[in-house]
C-alpha cells in the first residue's frame, strides 16, 4: 500500500489559492486573485439610470402581495419618486404597510445578459414641498407635452407624487460570472463602498 505524503507548504494548493484569494478580495466574495476587488455599487447608478419602469412590491394590511410596474425617476441612488393614483391598489397597500420591495432591470436583455438592482425602501406619499421636488424630478425624464403640473395631482387632480427612500440596495451577479465563485445567479447586498453576498 502507498501512503501519499501531503506537502507541508500547501501554498500553491488550488483550494488554498482560491481561500487567499477571497481573503485578498476583501467584501467580495469568491474574485479571483487576478482581479481587483470590484466596486458593485458602480453598477446601481447606471441600471437607475437606463431603465424607466420599477416593479413595486407591496402587501396589505393581511400580508397578501401585490407588483405594480411604475414610471420612475430617481434623485439618486437612495431616493426614488413616481405618480400614482392613490386608489390604486399599490398606493392602498402602501397607506397600511409602507415597507416595499423594489426591482429595476431591462426585461429586454438578452438571455444572460441582464443586470438588475434589487431594493428594500419605504414608500410614502409625498408632502408638499417633497412632492415639488418629485415631480420637478419625474419631469426631467418626462418627454415633452407628457410633463406633470400641480394640477395633476391631489387634491385637485387625481394623482400623487410618492417616494422610496431605499434602505437597502442589491445587484445581480450572474452565474458563472468568472469574477466570482457562484455557479448560479445570486445578489450581492451593495453600500457606496462595498459589496456583500446576499
Amino acid at each position: 500500500m502507498t501512503i501519499l505524503k501531503l506537502p507541508q507548504d500547501r501554498s500553491d494548493h488550488p483550494h488554498t489559492r482560491k481561500k487567499q484569494a477571497m481573503t485578498r478580495a476583501g467584501p467580495h466574495p469568491g474574485i479571483g486573485p487576478q482581479e481587483p476587488a470590484i466596486d458593485l455599487w458602480e453598477t446601481v447608478a447606471p441600471v437607475l439610470a437606463d431603465n424607466l419602469y420599477l416593479v413595486l412590491g407591496t402587501v396589505d394590511a393581511a400580508g397578501k402581495p401585490w407588483v405594480s410596474p411604475v414610471f420612475f425617476a430617481a434623485r439618486d441612488e437612495t431616493l426614488l419618486y413616481w405618480v400614482s393614483s392613490p386608489a390604486s391598489r399599490h398606493s392602498r397597500n402602501i397607506d397600511v404597510q409602507p415597507t416595499v420591495a423594489i426591482t429595476v432591470f431591462d426585461s429586454r436583455a438578452a438571455i444572460g445578459a441582464g443586470e438588475a438592482v434589487y431594493m428594500t425602501a419605504t414608500a410614502t406619499a409625498s408632502g408638499v414641498t417633497a412632492g415639488a421636488v418629485g415631480l420637478d424630478t419625474l419631469n426631467a425624464r418626462l418627454p415633452a407635452g407628457r410633463q406633470l403640473s400641480s394640477d395633476d395631482l391631489v387634491p385637485g387632480g387625481p394623482l400623487a407624487v410618492y417616494e422610496a427612500a431605499v434602505d437597502d440596495h442589491y445587484v445581480l451577479v450572474r452565474g458563472g460570472d468568472p469574477r466570482f465563485d457562484n455557479d448560479v445567479d445570486t445578489s450581492y447586498r451593495v453600500t457606496p463602498t462595498s459589496g456583500h453576498k446576499n
